[in-house]
């Protein structure tokens, strides 16, 4: 197989020496910047709101400051001083990120950023997360942190979006001991929880996490029952080795949010709207296992150089029956359609590296040569069935009376919309990054070629009968990054990128055809500031982002690929731990995120606010008292491709507060304090509206 075959294959990289001038306000000649030696482990928790370092942008130890790429890390300690309970929640104060596109859904952690949909460009651990049909789900408490890397990333990871790729870090097992059990309890959630490290010895350690929860959304038709367990364990094989291992289990019940017609928010009060579901639960059901095993291994060479190897399999399980509202609508009448999914997958993902240094002359190399390598398998079946509204053999529905639905009508699962893919992708990569050390001057080279094929088939009856299409398709692209920073002496760090992206896209398009692979490509400038009196990083860039090929849902069940969108942005984002225990996190963007070519030509992508901007300000008061507060401000955007459905901006408001005595934590958060009923997004599957307010107290003894 083209991929077996190429498997041992490593790239060399050439290095390019890039310039930028000065800044202006500080044109004599600076002293090198001499940095303190940082000493890192990615996967050790995380204090504060500051981090600034992180693998997720080089994989390597390089501080914030010094990569040429916008980068966010959400902490473990914002997650609940915010109250965030889904991964989406915890990136509301994020700069780029529209996070909760499709409201309240406890399906899917599918945020938008720099205008495009990462519901596919999410990693863990490091590792893709790969699904045809949206994002996982992931349990928020499982996670150590959040990290986001902006922009095309594919030159270390391969697939991924170019608008960036999120990464989720699981809670490992530490050299430590500590442990905390709860309760949660609130307007749509309750919960038990525990977390228990043990260190056994110098060398072993292990750490159990679990949860139980049972949420009700505000749609009292849409909950989630969901149990999460996860075992880690680290041992410190010798003087030169480690090994960790994490195993997680998932098993939930998420009933799909149906949204509501785009004519229905703009006939009746939204209040009354947002709590309308376009569905009939007697006919709902859902039952979703994910399973995790994840492998990490490191070991010091006694050359210097470094070896490290990740592994992750996952088996992901999903049978639901769930509904949409679509579009159809008429004096208060809404015609809902029923979708049937069965999907069954397998991943298997290792990516293995060699990491090192080298010095020529004045300047320094930091090295790294990886192989990633990934299958995905998946058996899927999707069925839909639509309202009356429309032609007889996409079957049958009920339509609803918005004023007086009779949700007791029972109709037979007829024959309509049939989709059945047997499916696998395997992918293969090889890359080198060159980390330059010169002065003040760094430099940042990535180089990368990716080998894809899918094969399979695909079964399908959208033209009316049925056709059986081959899946097979082979792709390989050149990929990566190049750029250029200067650190100067008072902190002070001005750099440019242009990196580029490339990801295959699953699946058949109307069943007659593969769908082609996405292509990236972005230049972005920026600064970064990181002060030497208080713990603080302060970013600001703007940047020229485009991408070919770009996929859209243009009707329930079908997609099509647009052709290019150009996206121009400016984003400002800072996080500071200041005196007195105050911690600060504030962001803006400007996103400009236009389709080109066709009859949509200069038309703005969906759900993409020209303008955001949040701020969150939280103090401690050093006597176990805690208290925070955010506002979040959504712009206007659009809710399709046609922009014909325009969604007003919001600003929204939370509140946060803690009390810790001995080893008792009491907290209470209150998020969309004024209950504002607003309309999140838009697409073919129906319009959805934002969370109302929420309270949600825990309860928290740590031993």
């Amino acid at each position: 197989m083209l991929l077996s075959r190429r498997f041992a294959l490593l790239a060399g990289t050439s290095i390019v020496a890039l310039a930028v001038p000065a800044m202006a306000q500080d044109a004599q000649p600076t002293e090198a910047v001499v940095l303190d030696e940082v000493v890192l482990d990615a996967t050790a928790p995380t204090q504060g709101y500051v981090v600034p370092t992180s693998q997720i942008a080089t994989k390597t130890e390089t501080p914030v400051i010094e990569t040429q790429q916008s980068v966010s890390i959400i902490t473990k300690q914002q997650f609940e001083d915010q109250g965030a309970q889904s991964m989406t929640q915890a990136l509301r104060y994020t700069a780029g990120v529209t996070a909760e596109p499709f409201g309240g859904d406890p399906r899917f952690d599918q945020p938008n950023l720099r205008g495009f949909d990462v519901g596919n460009s999410q990693y863990l651990n490091g590792l893709h997360l790969i699904r045809d049909f949206g994002a996982m789900g992931l349990e928020l408490y499982g996670l150590e942190r959040v990290e986001v890397l902006r922009g095309p990333s594919s030159g270390l990871y391969g697939s991924g979006s170019p608008g960036g790729i999120i990464n989720m870090v699981q809670k490992h097992a530490q050299f430590d001991n500590f442990s905390e059990a709860g309760l949660g309890f609130g307007t749509n959630q309750n919960s038990l929880f525990f977390d228990v490290n043990r260190s056994t010895s110098d060398d072993m350690a292990w750490r159990l996490t679990g949860l139980l929860s049972d949420n009700e959304e505000q749609v009292d038709e849409v909950t989630n029952e969901r149990g999460y367990l996860a075992a880690a364990a680290s041992w410190q094989m010798d003087d030169a080795s480690t090994l960790d291992l994490m195993l997680s289990y998932q098993k939930d019940s998420p009933i799909s949010p149906a949204g509501v017609p785009y004519g229905l928010t703009q006939d009746v009060d939204a209040e009354d709207a947002r709590d309308f579901y376009a569905g009939y639960p007697d006919a709902d059901d859902s039952d979703r296992k994910m399973l995790n095993l994840g492998v990490e291994y490191k070991r010091e060479l006694d050359n210097g150089w470094r070896l490290e190897q990740g592994f992750r399999y996952q088996k992901f399980d999903w049978k639901y029956t769930g509904f949409f509202s679509g579009h159809s609508y008429a004096d208060g009448i809404v015609y809902p359609g029923a979708i049937y999914q069965d999907e069954s997958s397998n991943t298997v993902h290792v990516d293995t590296r060699l990491l090192g240094e080298a010095t020529t002359g004045a300047v320094t190399h930091k090295l790294v040569f990886g192989v990633d390598i990934s299958r995905w398998s998946a058996d899927n079946t999707t069925e839909f069935n639509y309202s009356s509204s429309l032609p007889d053999y996409w079957g049958t529905v009920p339509p609803l009376n918005f004023f007086d639905p009779d949700y007791s009508v029972s109709f037979p699962r007829s024959a309509g919309y049939r989709d059945v893919q047997d499916l696998t992708i395997e992918q293969t990569g090889i890359y080198a990054q060159d980390e330059i050390s010169w002065n003040n001057w760094r430099a940042t080279l990535v180089l990368r070629h990716d080998w894809a094929e899918q094969t399979g088939s695909a079964v399908s009856n959208f033209v009316g009968f049925e056709t059986v299409t081959d899946a097979g398709q082979k792709d390989e692209a050149t990929t990566g990054r190049v750029g250029v920073s200067y650190l100067f002496a008072n902190g002070v760090a001005p750099y440019v990128s242009y990196a580029t992206s490339f990801e295959p896209e699953i699946g058949i398009y109307r069943g007659s055809e593969a769908y082609k692979p996405t292509e990236g490509k972005q230049w972005e400038a920026g600064v970064k500031y990181q002060p030497t009196s208080f713990d603080a990083l302060i970013t600001a860039a703007v940047y020229d982002l485009k991408q070919q090929n770009v996929r859209r849902t243009v009707a329930p069940g079908i997609d099509e690929q647009i052709g290019e969108v150009h996206v121009r942005g400016f984003e400002l984002e800072g996080t500071a731990e200041l005196a007195e225990g105050w911690d600060i996190r504030g962001a803006y963007s400007y996103t400009d995120a236009v389709q080109k070519g066709g009859d949509k030509d200069g038309l703005m992508m969906t759900n993409t606010p020209y303008n955001a901007a949040s701020i969150w300000l939280d103090r401690d008061f050093g006597n176990g008292v805690r208290v925070g507060g955010g506002i979040r401000y959504i712009g206007e955007r659009y809710g399709n491709l046609t922009n014909t459905y325009k969604i007003d901006s919001v600003t929204l408001g939370d509140l946060g507060a803690s009390y810790t005595r001995d080893n008792v934590v009491a907290s209470v958060n209150v998020t969309n304090i004024t209950d504002e009923a607003y309309v999140a997004s838009c697409s073919d599957f129906g319009c959805f509206y934002g969370d109302g307010r929420e309270v949600q107290a825990r309860l928290t003894y740590k031993w």
